[in-house]
């Protein structure tokens, strides 16, 4: 809690701050959904109304927590890194880097604060992934969504958006604003409650199966495993779940051809070829220039403007890399879709280090206070930050918007909420 402030003005104006934040987290969600730049801008303005609001109240003890004096290290690192590169686009995206960890504390120590305001962004992120999955259903059934934008080429479904993001969106949604209320539902004893709740999920996950989105659909099951893992009344309707996906699943190449093709045989066909697959060349590209830049890497966007160097090194080759040298046999993008293999060509290993530091100190925090049973918000969230840090798939770019966005927001909801009820 902040300090005693004797000065009315400055609790008038710390509250009309909040005023302006609140209105600023309730329309954060959906810039997440159409604008980059937007959602950039209002979490920075959000984190720079928590600085005010702490110049007034005099309110810094947040600058003690462990984790922040983590991501200071990570941005300072990050920082050297860029700089020891010379490029000044890198040093500059360097310089805003800590904007993403101050947006996180002000969720944390300032606007989620409450369990009302909590409830009330999960209200707003349940809203929005009702909102995604009507418009996958009117462009599946229609052919076109509100936009009379038609299904991606791939035969994927877009929902409310021009290009192939519904996945990712409603993946990110999901269990913060579909699966509490779902919870809610399934712990009472009412056969009324009970399928409502079911059918809520089975919504969800009929939906997802039917964009048709690989790793999203992947990651939602792995969620969905780990919900039940912690929460024994969800493992019967999660049994009846997995049979009605397996179900829909066998019947994609009637109700939809071009989702069975992209789900299921292509996605097929990438796992059993994956090092040959676009996917495979760029983390084996990531890699070899981890190998070669292991202690400083390259600086920010460091995939973006090295990655088409050629790279002379044999420090991988008993893993079977062998040495890259054109355009032909290795993978290049703007970036190496998987968060860990960006942070460690961004600063090298030693920053990889503090992130994964950084990662287990949120879950940590988050498993320590897990009671699905009484707060399944705040387990939920839990699950959804494991979603988002788990290793082992292809991503978007971790420090650009709309993912830095949705981690971030997670975060600082997640270890507001955990704290909470720890002091409960």
């Amino acid at each position: 809690m902040p300090p005693a402030v004797s000065s009315p003005l400055r609790v008038k104006l710390a509250g009309y701050l909040t005023a302006a934040g609140l209105v600023c987290l309730s329309i954060f969600p959906f810039f997440l959904f159409y604008s980059r730049a937007l959602s950039d801008t209002f979490a920075s303005v959000i984190g720079g109304l928590f600085l005010l609001r702490c110049c007034l109240l005099r309110h810094w003890q947040w600058v003690k927590q462990p984790w922040l004096k983590l991501a200071a290290l990570f941005c300072g690192l990050c920082l050297l890194s860029s700089v020891h590169v010379g490029i000044t686009g890198a040093w500059v995206q360097a310089l805003c880097l800590p904007r993403l960890f101050l947006f996180c504390a002000a969720l944390q120590c300032w606007l989620l604060a409450t369990e009302e305001r909590r409830l009330w962004l999960e209200r707003i992120c349940l809203l929005a992934a009702l909102w995604l999955i009507s418009q996958c259903w009117q462009q599946y059934l229609t052919g076109t969504n509100l936009m009379g934008m038609p299904r991606w080429g791939d035969g994927s479904l877009t929902g409310p958006f021009t290009k192939p993001r519904a996945g990712f969106t409603l993946l990110m949604l999901f269990f913060p604003g579909i699966m509490p209320s779902v919870l809610r539902l399934l712990r009472h004893n009412k056969l009324k409650s009970w399928g409502l709740g079911c059918a809520l999920l089975l919504l969800g996950v009929t939906t997802m199966v039917l964009i048709g989105q690989r790793m999203s659909c992947v990651l939602l099951f792995f969620g969905l495993s780990l919900t039940a893992f912690i929460f024994p009344r969800f493992r019967l309707p999660f049994g009846l779940i997995l049979a009605c996906a397996g179900g829909l699943i066998a019947s994609l190449p009637v109700i939809s051809p071009p989702v069975y093709a992209k789900l299921v045989l292509k996605f097929s066909d990438q796992l059993h070829h994956f090092a040959q697959s676009d996917y495979g060349k760029l983390f084996r590209s990531a890699i070899t220039m981890v190998a070669q830049h292991p202690w400083m890497g390259l600086g920010m966007d460091a995939f973006r403007n090295f990655c088409h160097v050629p790279i002379q090194t044999h420090a991988l080759s008993f893993l079977g890399i062998e040495t890259l040298t054109n355009d032909t046999d290795r993978g290049c993008n703007i970036h190496p879709h998987n968060y860990y293999l960006q942070i460690a060509t961004t600063a090298g290993l030693p920053v990889l280090m503090v992130f994964l530091g950084l990662a287990f100190q949120w879950l940590r925090t988050g498993w320590k206070a897990l009671d699905v049973e009484h707060h399944p918000q705040q387990a939920m969230l839990f699950v959804a930050c494991c979603i988002l840090l788990w290793p082992i798939t292809s991503t978007s770019a971790v420090f650009s918007f709309p993912t830095a966005g949705w981690i971030f927001m997670f975060v600082g909801w997640l270890i507001a909420a955990s704290n909470s009820q720890k002091r409960a």
